[in-house]
């Protein structure tokens, strides 16, 4: 599991453990997510590359460093993956946003995709896919592979609860993306929810049942 990350920094964690609780209400729970989202951006972007610029400064000429080519893309899988966009802007406002739309076919219960635009410079940025919980891993394979059809090759798949069927499922289909998570979990149950998790992400942001 070398390209997975699970943050263990104490905030994540406490954090995590308020999306949790199942007496959070709307209101918190979209705080929070967006709280965390900032946090794993900052942790995420660490490996970013750097070139060298001349700036002056009050005082004098010097070289700093500055982020090299076109920064990042970020792209939420519709509807939970809205929730975590705005904690990674309030770090990178530069950043383009896409979204990736997916819907499960009844009958052959394979992800059909109904909507995806991306940035119209995608290929040239690392692009973060957002998706609060990694359950099965079916949507974010998917949403992954419908990004790569365009032409993207640098992806990164950020979530905060991630079971370990998901995980396994993206490694297998994208050994290429690195994968960002606040909490793996123990397993998923026989309705497909992660245990302990912390319900319907979507339910829980946007007051829905």
């Amino acid at each position: 599991m070398s390209n997975v990350i699970v943050m263990d920094h104490p905030l994540i964690q406490h954090k995590v453990a308020i999306l949790r609780n199942k007496e959070t209400g709307s209101k918190e729970f979209r705080e929070i997510v967006e709280e965390i989202s900032m946090l794993m951006c900052y942790e995420a972007t660490r490996n970013l590359t750097l070139e060298d610029i001349e700036v002056e400064t009050p005082v004098a000429k010097t070289t700093a460093k500055a982020i090299a080519g076109k920064k990042l893309g970020i792209v939420p899988i519709l509807r939970a993956g809205l929730g975590m966009v705005d904690g990674m802007l309030n770090l990178v406002p530069a950043a383009k946003v896409g979204h990736v739309g997916l819907y499960r076919d009844p009958d052959t219960l394979n992800p059909v995709e109904y909507y995806c635009k991306l940035p119209i410079d995608a290929i040239e940025r690392d692009i973060f896919v957002l998706d609060p919980m990694l359950a099965t891993g079916g949507s974010a394979a998917s949403a992954i592979q419908f990004i790569k059809d365009k032409g993207v090759t640098k992806i990164h798949l950020m979530c905060l609860i991630a079971a370990p069927e998901g995980v396994k499922k993206v490694q297998e289909e994208h050994p290429d993306v690195d994968i960002y998570i606040a909490a793996l979990d123990e397993r998923l149950n026989e309705h497909g929810y992660i245990v302990p998790g912390l319900g319907d992400a979507g339910d829980r942001l946007y007051g829905t049942k």
